[in-house]
């Protein structure tokens, strides 16, 4: 007889470390959906724990599927960038579960640029907390190994972490002055709230225009706020919403949604703004300003 309830009280955390290892939606709970599949079929009286049994192949079936995903992620169109957990009310606990630990979009950014085996060693130590010998036994390596990838998996986080945490109320603070400003097309207000190395990634993939290259600079991204306002005056509409659990937002031009957008904020300016376009990614995001 198979145990529903067990699979079930695991399914957020499950679908937790699919999302991270794919990056969106649909992937994650084709994985969660194929390791309910094998729950249902293995033998559930051997199974010494069932939470390190699912964990384990919810992991492997995500590395399977992001190692057959990579050729997809090679051919396609401009930069790919997660798709957005994005939530209207923050007072809403729609998927505080699933923010329970980082998860943000300048995160899985960086993870994009690891292997699928250093992906889910990273995530297991320093999002889930496994030591080094469960990761070595879900991931088949030995410690050793594991630790090696992990290590250098920091490295390139490190790289890309704002060195200052930025107190949410702050974050929020920020985004609704420069709101305030990119509705008017202000560049130079925009401008004082941009670092001067300040990145923007864009991802529209092929389905809409997009930048295919990374913006630099901040008189180059508040241009790029700039122009869509000068092309559509007084049309373009931005709401605050959490993106991926931080504070972020959802633009609409002419009343419909354009883009969900996130930022990384270090000390009172913003350091990286990621603007996902792609409409296949923004199914879950009112399509109509609201």
């Amino acid at each position: 007889m198979t145990d529903t309830s067990t699979f079930t009280a695991l399914r957020t955390r499950l679908f937790s470390i699919a999302y991270r290892m794919l990056g969106t939606r649909a992937d994650a709970e084709d994985v969660v959906q194929d390791a309910w599949l094998r729950w249902q079929g293995c033998d559930q009286s051997a199974v010494q724990s069932a939470e390190a049994w699912l964990v384990t192949i919810t992991t492997r079936l995500a590395i399977d599927r992001l190692r057959a995903r990579a050729a997809e992620r090679e051919t396609y169109v401009g930069w790919w960038l997660p798709e957005p957990i994005v939530e209207l009310d923050e007072h809403t606990p729609e998927s505080a579960a699933e923010m329970a630990s980082d998860v943000s979009m300048a995160l899985l950014w960086v993870l994009e640029r690891l292997s699928p085996e250093e992906r889910a060693a990273f995530l297991m130590r320093q999002v889930f907390e496994h030591d080094y010998a469960d990761i070595a036994g879900i991931l088949g390596k030995s410690e050793a190994a594991c630790r090696q990838m992990v290590h250098r998996a920091q490295e390139r986080v490190q790289q890309q972490k704002p060195r200052f945490e930025v107190p949410k109320e702050q974050h929020h603070a920020l985004l609704g002055r420069f709101i305030a400003a990119a509705q008017v097309g202000d560049r130079a207000a925009m401008k004082t709230m941009l670092a001067d190395d300040v990145q923007l990634v864009a991802d529209g993939g092929g389905k809409v225009n997009s930048y295919l290259h990374i913006l630099h600079g901040a008189g180059r991204v508040a241009g790029s706020f700039w122009s869509l306002e000068h092309q559509h005056p007084r049309q373009v509409v931005y709401r605050q919403a959490r993106v991926n659990g931080a504070p972020g937002l959802v633009r609409y031009v002419d009343g419909k949604l354009e883009s969900a957008q996130s930022f990384v904020i270090e000390g009172e300016r913003i350091a990286a703004v990621f603007i996902v376009r792609n409409p296949d990614k923004l199914t879950g995001v009112p399509q109509t300003i609201f």
